[in-house]
């Protein structure tokens, strides 16, 4: 008698039609050494090169580095018969991380020619949403799996097979490939440049995460943090997700339990966080309990500003939270900061004096990344501004993408009547053309295959007219069928379901107003141009002045030669294009709207908008 398969698996393997999904926040990564010519002991060889490479770049970008909660790590492991390298990364809230780790495998893949590298996190192939609109049609994220690898430092995509419908592959088959024909994994710069775009700035943007501020903290805290600066990782994490028990444990009087670390005997002293820790922790307002509320009120009255005094007493909680707290017990920074603190007791160890504290090094930051000048951000849009720009380059280059993607929706040739084609490649869900799907871009187009597409449009609507007309005649037939009484109870919940269709179709009117006029004014601006040497290039050359007719969302545009006209006379179509879509979104108040589908099409994400009040001073705190 056969034994029935369940398909079920050993604990923490998944289950067949159910695999195996990665923790929130983890970016998981595999390093292959793809090379027929080398054997066993051979490949396990470059794979241990590899790893020591790895611990080269790390030594020479990482001195100084502190990860939001796991680093970058590579396990020498064997798997369905090879070895390989592998490893996972927890990155927490800190993005990062994630893109560091991203930078470091693809310099190494240079280094190593017949590595191939895998890298993929809770969301699946995140490069491929990163390139979400160079994609071409049959690649979603359904398929996707297994498809995407970084070789010799370049982003390289298998596709899938003519003749058969896209489906994703199993590691080994992806790997076989590899092996049996290497040209078959394709590459394509559009893709690639849309993947990589957040490396551009690497790796000086390694130390430009960092941030120093100087702050009054305990004697103590300062010193177990001057011994080890990656410690503020997970001070801030016990502070920024600390829950009753955490917040009972900073008052002696109910824990019945000491502090580890009083707010007493305060120090000045610089602290190393990273932008995203600085930004959590400044973010935080709390009512300080007891003695904390005191040792504040104390910082404020010898003159310390009162931020720096809350960001000083944050700190102090949060060491106080790390330590006490029976979660973070299994901690490996925790177990350290035990044994760091026994050797204080026992007079291994002695607490720095103040002389010994003047003489380490003090840093002050300056916070402009957290601010956006509104006025500055203004200039930036019009051309105008000066060499630093509104916010930091990550924020330029976002806005110039944002509305470089408006710009390519709006020049879809494919885009008819009823919108845009094309644009999500999600919703590709029926294979049965799947021979029509070739690797072309989502922006070219076939006449021939649009024309036969039509032919079928047509073929279809006249099916349904004759469908729709066979069932009313069967519908009438059954209702003339009925008794009086029963007539005109369906003719009164007739009567309801038009009131409702009534109010429904006049509320979708209302929108599609909205949506006209949202339209029109969109359509009667330019497009981007965030570059102020061309804009001077423009100007010293002749300008384009341009007019506009009302109607439904159409404009047109003609050239007129310039008449004298000085630079404040010039239109600015960029400004003018951006603060129109940012002020569309902003009328939204939060809810779904035009604008915000409109730029979630193109794979925008506006952030939450500021305060009112905010805005009234001319500056608001930037998400970090």
């Amino acid at each position: 008698m056969d034994i029935p398969q369940d398909n079920l698996k050993w604990f923490g393997e998944g289950f067949e039609g159910f695999p195996k999904k990665l923790p929130e926040d983890v970016v998981e990564y595999i390093i292959f050494i793809i090379d027929t010519t080398l054997s066993d002991v051979q490949t396990r060889e470059r794979l241990q090169a590899f790893q020591r490479a790895l611990t080269s770049l790390e030594k020479k970008f990482l001195k100084e580095y502190i990860w939001q909660r796991d680093s970058i790590h590579l396990d020498l492991v064997r798997e369905e018969g090879r070895w390989i390298l592998k490893g996972s990364t927890n990155y927490g809230d800190s993005v990062a991380d994630e893109w560091l780790i991203v930078y470091f495998l693809r310099e190494l893949s240079q280094e190593f020619k017949d590595a191939w590298i895998r890298i993929y996190d809770t969301d699946g192939e995140f490069l491929l949403i990163e390139a979400a609109n160079a994609l071409p049609k049959w690649l979603n994220p359904e398929v996707a799996e297994n498809r995407v690898w970084i070789n010799n430092r370049r982003l390289l995509v298998i596709p899938a097979s003519k003749g058969e419908p896209p489906r994703p592959l199993k590691q080994t088959e992806a790997l076989t490939i590899i092996e049996d024909t290497p040209a078959r994994p394709q590459h394509y710069p559009k893709i690639e440049k849309e993947a990589f775009h957040r490396l551009i700035g690497y790796p000086a943007a390694i130390s430009d995460n960092q941030h120093h501020a100087t702050l009054p903290l305990p004697r103590k805290v300062a010193h177990i943090l001057h011994l080890n600066p990656s410690y503020i990782a997970p001070l801030v994490e016990a502070f920024y997700l600390r829950d009753p028990i955490s917040l009972r444990l900073l008052q002696p009087d109910k824990s019945k339990r000491a502090l580890v670390f009083p707010p007493e005997d305060f120090v000045d002293v610089s602290v190393r966080f990273t932008k995203v820790l600085y930004a959590q922790m400044l973010g935080q307002h709390w009512d300080p309990p007891d003695v904390f509320g005191t040792a504040l009120e104390h910082l404020k009255k010898v003159g310390k500003p009162a931020e720096k005094a809350e960001f000083g007493i944050k700190m102090a909680a949060g060491m106080e939270m790390l330590v006490q707290h029976k979660i973070y017990a299994d901690k490996k920074a925790v177990r350290e900061i035990e044994l760091l603190l026994e050797d204080l007791k026992t007079g291994d160890d002695v607490l720095p004096t103040d002389a010994e504290i003047a003489a380490w090094p003090k840093r002050e930051d300056d916070e402009g990344w957290l601010n956006i000048d509104f006025s500055e951000f203004e200039r930036e849009l019009a051309g105008k501004g000066g060499n630093e720009g509104f916010g930091d380059k990550a924020a330029q280059e976002n806005l110039k993408k944002m509305v470089e993607r408006f710009n390519a929706f709006i020049d879809d040739e494919d885009a008819g009547i009823d919108g845009a084609s094309g644009l999500d490649p999600m919703d590709v869900d029926d294979d049965s053309d799947a021979e029509n799907r070739g690797w072309e871009d989502p922006e070219d187009s076939d006449e021939a295959k649009e024309d036969q597409e039509e032919d079928d449009d047509e073929d279809d609507a006249e099916a349904e007219t004759e469908a729709d007309y066979a069932e009313y005649e069967k519908a009438y037939e059954k209702y003339m069928s009925l008794s009086a009484a029963e007539k005109a109870l369906l003719t009164d919940e007739a009567r309801e379901l038009a009131n409702a269709d009534e109010a429904e179709r006049e509320e979708d009117e209302e929108i599609q107003k909205l949506s006209e006029m949202m339209e029109a004014e969109l359509f009667g601006h330019g497009a981007l141009n965030l570059d102020p040497d061309r804009k001077q290039k423009e100007r010293a050359s002749g300008s384009k002045a341009i007019t506009s007719t009302k109607g439904k969302g159409k404009s047109r545009l003609e050239e007129l030669p310039e008449e004298g006209s000085d630079d404040e006379e010039l239109l600015d179509e960029d400004y003018n294009l951006a603060e129109n879509m940012l002020k569309s979104f902003k009328g939204q108040v939060g809810m779904a709207g035009p604008a915000g589908n409109l730029m979630g099409l193109m794979g925008v994400q506006f952030p939450p908008d500021a305060d009112d009040e905010t805005k009234g001073k001319g500056k608001g705190k930037a998400k970090a």
